[in-house]
């Protein structure tokens, strides 16, 4: 189980901020994206312009292995814009 952060458009797509979700305890990025867009599948179309924050650490969706304890939280983080 781990924490999930929904933040600015994700949580709108999501249509809530934050949740548990079970996934495996070594998951790549782009796997755990995938698992999060099972749930939540407007969340494919900003796909190309999200990344993550794994223990406050950024990671982008791609081939790096994420090895993930119970509890760890998970932010999803578009695109922030600004003026």
């Amino acid at each position: 189980q781990v924490s999930v952060l929904y933040f600015a458009r994700s949580a709108e797509l999501a249509g809530l901020r934050c949740e548990s979700l079970s996934v495996p305890r070594q998951i790549t990025s782009l796997q755990l994206w995938e698992e999060i867009v099972k749930v939540h599948p407007r969340l494919a179309v900003i796909r190309d312009q999200v990344v993550f924050a794994v223990r406050q650490e950024y990671v982008l969706l791609g081939d790096q292995l994420l090895v993930l304890q119970p509890g760890d939280e998970v932010a999803v983080i578009p695109p922030i814009s600004g003026g």
